[in-house]
């Protein structure tokens, strides 16, 4: 039998991961994208290396070292700097979000030759669902009529695309035996090493200080980049990561939901039919997993 708050794992951490647009929509407005990262990660690091020097069962060794940094760079620098610059060079959010959300059928293909996993019918008619009503959810939440191509913001969505995958398949490969804490704390070292350089090398490090940029600040170190990132490396170390990829595909369905509430954004009948073909398409690839463990 699963425990309770074992199969609860997934959906905190869908959801706290959804918060993260949110949060940084509020951000953007009072400091640039990489300074952004490059300030959250700082605090976020100082926070976890002082709960990890005290908790943490035993640390990386040198080698262990070096591919959490890579990871780092991949997961908190790639992914996350591509989608604030996106963002920022006025890609849509909806658009952005298209983009990253092929991340689950992208994994799913490159883990069938990287960890020989084998994926059923119904999982990989799980992956097409839940991406048919990833792009219907947007598209009927936020539509595409804003869009302008923009070279540099498409290149920039396609590295982040690239960094959440590829990071996750390296945290499975080689991030396995690492403790959760410990290893974070160095993927931070060296996502802070790229934030550094990209800040310095295109922004002014300008920051307006505002109440509301401490607060989205204070719950993007806090529910994303601590709390939703143990979970994640938690679910990469004990699943399958092709199925852990498949609840980002809730991300976006959860964000929607999240832009409703706190912007009155309209939320159409047929937007919650795509809704649920996300949810069925999660379903589908998970299921016989969850049945199996039972």
């Amino acid at each position: 039998m699963i425990p309770r708050f074992t199969r609860l794992i997934p959906f905190v951490f869908v959801f706290l991961w959804s918060t993260g647009f949110i949060a940084a929509k509020y951000a953007l407005v009072y400091i640039e994208p990489f300074t952004l990262l490059l300030v959250r990660m700082l605090l976020t690091l100082c926070i976890l290396f002082a709960w990890a020097f005290f908790r943490a069962k035993q640390w990386p060794s040198m080698n262990q070292v070096k591919h959490q940094m890579v990871v780092g760079v991949l997961i908190h620098g790639t992914y996350l700097g591509g989608v604030f610059a996106a963002i920022k060079l006025g890609l849509p959010a909806g658009t952005t979000a298209i983009i990253v959300g092929i991340q689950p059928v992208l994994t799913a293909l490159i883990s069938v030759y990287w960890f020989q996993q084998k994926l059923s019918k119904r999982q990989y008619l799980g992956f097409v669902c839940g991406l048919l009503g990833v792009v219907g959810t947007i598209g009927l939440t936020q539509g595409f009529s804003d869009f302008t191509f923009a070279p540099a913001s498409v290149a920039c969505s396609m590295a982040a695309l690239l960094g959440i995958t590829l990071g996750s398949l390296y945290q499975k490969k080689h991030g396995a035996n690492v403790d959760l804490l410990a290893g974070t704390v160095w993927q931070y070292v060296g996502c802070c090493i790229i934030m550094a350089i990209l800040s310095f090398s295109f922004e002014s490090q300008r920051i307006d200080w505002s109440f509301t940029l401490i607060a989205a600040l204070t719950w993007l170190i806090f529910a994303l980049s601590i709390v939703a990132i143990l979970l994640l490396m938690y679910l990469i170390r004990e699943g399958e990561v092709s199925k852990v990829a498949s609840y980002f595909y809730l991300v976006p369905v959860v964000a929607s939901i999240l832009a409703w509430w706190l912007f009155d954004e309209i939320l159409s009948l047929p937007a919650l039919v795509a809704m649920g073909v996300t949810v069925f398409g999660v379903y589908l690839v998970i299921a016989k997993e969850e049945s199996a463990k039972e």
